[in-house]
């Protein structure tokens, strides 16, 4: 089994959770570099995973899903600059921590995360996704997990459709019908959760609804002509939305299972950045027990 960590998910909840008046000798906030690194000393503590791996977004406006759709994540504001300084320091702990982590001006969190989880599926290992993204939903496959660390909440592969309406091979049409306001990517005009969930317990996908159209009209769905009537009108927006919500699993990342092995803890570096950023003791001693592991 391995644990894949959407980075920027723990970094943001550590930022608005934690006040920036934490701030180290330099005098810039912390916050998010204390909670995400609690947060990933803890997971390693509870978890002891053998094989590990942390994702980070690099850009919102560099991905390769702008030049499919320049407006794709265009409704977010920049991250301030007192967050930006705080990404790198995080990209640093993690590997100190001992645990490989991956970033791409190209690739989002989630494309580095769907094509690490497909080269070990390769290799013979199941995932667990540790996020709260339900885009990365579509990720899992039998004998995976969802695993909403914050919430407290593992979902298997089968638990899937019951928590998010669909089955996880189908999450990415879902969300190309119903559009996604968080990632500013268009849907359906009139197509919600119910409807596309209906649609795809029907149909196996966006090319089958499609293939079949003309079966719509007959659902037991309120207005089921007037949808037929919208899948038709906005057919190369459903399908360029889902250029945008499909996760790639095909990334050429050149690792191998071996490469993604947790490492002990680095201590020494990990003491540097800790003064460097005004870290206290608890860090530290988490640090020093999760090194412990490997020497026993």
């Amino acid at each position: 089994m391995i644990y894949l960590v959407d980075a920027s998910v723990y970094i943001f909840r550590a930022w608005f959770s934690i006040p920036d008046k934490m701030t180290g000798p330099h005098g810039y906030p912390v916050n998010a570099f204390y909670g995400y690194t609690r947060f990933l000393g803890d997971l390693l503590e509870q978890s002891t995973p053998a094989h590990a791996a942390v994702a980070f977004d690099e850009s919102l406006t560099s991905s390769y899903r702008n030049e499919i759709y320049p407006d794709y994540k265009a409704n977010r504001e920049p991250a301030p600059e007192d967050l930006k300084r705080q990404f790198g320091a995080c990209r640093e702990v993690t590997e100190a921590l001992g645990v490989s982590q991956f970033a791409s001006d190209r690739f989002e969190a989630d494309d580095l995360i769907g094509s690490i989880a497909a080269r070990m599926r390769s290799a013979g290992m199941c995932s667990v996704i540790v996020t709260r993204d339900k885009d990365l939903a579509q990720l899992i496959r039998e004998g995976d997990e969802y695993w909403d660390y914050a919430g407290g909440k593992r979902v298997a592969y089968e638990e899937i459709e019951a928590q998010f309406g669909v089955q996880p091979e189908r999450m990415a049409d879902f969300l190309a019908l119903t559009g996604d306001k968080v990632d500013n990517i268009p849907g359906v005009p009139g197509v919600g959760k119910k409807t596309a969930a209906v649609l795809l317990q029907h149909f196996s996908s966006i090319d089958d609804i499609y293939a079949r159209i003309d079966q719509v009209a007959g659902l037991q769905i309120r207005g089921a002509s007037s949808i037929a009537a919208r899948l038709e009108a906005h057919r190369e927006t459903a399908y360029l939305a889902r250029e945008l919500t499909r996760i790639p699993d095909d990334i050429e990342l050149g690792i191998e299972k071996a490469d993604l092995l947790c490492r002990p803890p680095d201590l020494a570096r990990l003491e540097a950045l800790f003064d460097e950023h005004g870290i206290g003791p608890t860090l530290r001693e988490q640090a020093a027990r999760i090194a412990g592991r490997f020497s026993g």
